[in-house]
């Protein structure tokens, strides 16, 4: 296919994207002006029935959260699809990557990371770990939860990068590690709702005591369901992040060679 066909394509795609996206946002209601009757209903049940104050916490992890389920496992399929072909792409094993780790630090960094920004990182990764935990085990009292605390945990070992030390990054974040959490956490939210079914016998419905609203240890199993999809993502960013990376040193070395 030459490049003007691409090009082609290309432009009706956008074309039709375009249209259809301001014909959404022209029948979209006014702002502030809700009428779904399903946020309605939730706005009025979710804190009494499921003692979660987060509502949209309570929806994703327990009135939906079999839908949940499903989402967590694209975002588990697309890394493990990313994972399998850039391996196979690289060759590596791991002999190799042990080979590569011997070389040393200094020929895995990067120019322009001063000693400001190394410093730096050294603050954004605590910083870091301890923002994406706190919204991982809160998510059923305030805004956030498992996706958004793992997308936060995911770019703490980033902050490492950013100092210009790739190999102490891959030392923070270890692949093995990584991937079990990744594993562990997919896993772990699917024991929630398999433990729904043994103990009352719904998948994913509620078998924990609920507590008391606005308390840590409240809201039944969201926030072990929180935790789960917290290292999920997690690992599941980092993992898909670190393949990258490997990919383009493993291209600027042989760019060097």
């Amino acid at each position: 296919m030459s490049r003007r066909t691409r090009l082609t394509f290309f432009g009706v795609a956008v074309a039709c994207f375009g249209t259809v996206l301001v014909i959404g946002f022209t029948g979209l209601p006014p702002f502030g002006d809700y009428h779904g009757v399903y946020g309605q209903v939730l706005n009025g049940v979710a804190v009494s029935l499921r003692h979660a104050t987060d509502i949209v916490t309570s929806l994703n992890f327990d009135i939906r959260a079999f839908d949940t389920l499903g989402e967590e496992f694209i975002l588990f399929s697309s890394v493990l699809g990313v994972v399998l072909l850039l391996r196979q792409m690289r060759k590596e094993d791991e002999q190799e990557s042990e080979e590569g780790e011997q070389e040393g630090e200094e020929e895995h960094t990067f120019a322009g990371a001063s000693e400001a920004l190394r410093a730096l990182s050294l603050v954004l990764v605590p910083t870091m770990i301890a923002i994406g935990v706190y919204i991982v085990v809160h998510g059923a009292l305030t805004p956030g939860g498992g996706f958004q605390g793992g997308v936060i945990l995911a770019a703490a070992p980033l902050g490492v990068f950013l100092g210009g030390r790739y190999l102490k990054m891959k030392r923070i974040a270890p692949d093995t590690l990584v991937e079990s959490g990744e594993a562990i956490g997919a896993l772990g939210f699917a024991l929630v709702g398999l433990g729904g079914l043994i103990f009352v016998g719904i998948f994913f419905k509620n078998f924990l005591p609920f507590g008391i609203p606005g308390h840590l240890l409240s809201a039944g199993m969201q926030p072990i369901a929180s935790i789960a999809v917290g290292l999920e993502v997690a690992g599941a960013f980092v993992l898909a992040w670190t393949e990258f990376l490997d990919q383009a040193m493993l291209m600027s070395d042989e760019e060097d060679g």
